[in-house]
Parts: C-alpha cells; sequence; structure tokens
C-alpha cells in the first residue's frame, strides 16, 4: 500500500467547542492530541480520528456545496492519498507516531445541526477511522501517513 499525506490537523478543546486548526501537533500515547478533548481518556478507542481529503469532496458533492471545512466534521486529521478503510486492524506511522486503527468513525447528530437535512447521511460511510497511539510522537501538516507492514 502506497502512503499517504497528512494534510490538516484539528482539535477539540472540549465538547462542542470549536475546532482548532494547527499545523503541528504532539501525540501521547495511549492517551490522544495534547490540546484535545479526548486527550484526558485513558486506553480509550477514540484517542484520535481521522478522515480522507476524499471523503470530504465526496461530502461535498452530496451536499451539494463546493468544499466543507475539515473543522466542520470534526475529525482530528485529514489525510489524502491513502485508503484509511484499508487501514482497519493495522498500524501505521505518521511523522514520529505510530498509531493502530481502532474502528470506523460514525458520523453524529451534530451533521445534521452543522450541515442541514441530510447532513448526516451525508457523512454516513464516509467519516473515517479511530486511531489508537501506540507510540508517541510529534506530527506536522505534510508529514507521510504510511502503513507498517504486517510481520
Amino acid at each position: 500500500m502506497r502512503p499517504g499525506q497528512l494534510k490538516w490537523i484539528g482539535l477539540r478543546p472540549e465538547r462542542r467547542a470549536a475546532v482548532i486548526e494547527v499545523t503541528e501537533a504532539t501525540l501521547i500515547a495511549s492517551r490522544g492530541i495534547t490540546g484535545d478533548r479526548y486527550r484526558t481518556s485513558s486506553n480509550g478507542a477514540r484517542q484520535v480520528t481521522l478522515i480522507a481529503e476524499e471523503d470530504i469532496a465526496a461530502i461535498a458533492a452530496f451536499l451539494g456545496r463546493p468544499s466543507v471545512d475539515p473543522a466542520l466534521l470534526r475529525r482530528n486529521l485529514v489525510t489524502s492519498g491513502i485508503n484509511l478503510a484499508a487501514l482497519k486492524g493495522r498500524r501505521f506511522r505518521i511523522g514520529e507516531a505510530v498509531l493502530e486503527t481502532s474502528g470506523e468513525c460514525a458520523p453524529c447528530s451534530r451533521m445534521e445541526e452543522i450541515f442541514g437535512t441530510g447532513g448526516y447521511n451525508a457523512v454516513r460511510g464516509r467519516g473515517g477511522i479511530t486511531a489508537r497511539i501506540v507510540q508517541a510522537g510529534s506530527i506536522a501538516v505534510g508529514d507521510l501517513v504510511e502503513p507498517i507492514p504486517t510481520q
């Protein structure tokens, strides 16, 4: 599988707060991203959320919009050039950090609130993945998203 690229990073400091776009972040093993509300969880499955730029384009098309601001989707990381669904059950590296896919990231009811009627269904099946942080490290926009070969 070819590597992709990290295109965007967003932090959610607290529940329902606006997502803050940053260009770099620190991932803490078994915890989350420094500055993100899920950082307080220990060993949770939803330490980091990822969505593909290609899926954001599809969501925009289903909503009849030219584009969608990634912050509105409330995910932490936006990738490009890699099929996130193909990372199911696998580990992957972004910058210095190693992550492991922990599940599918289903849309929340806020999608209707944010996008209006049809918002939830536009994101359904395209919401990305959740991941656990296996190895701490720094990440930055532009880093490669590299699948780690299985032994």
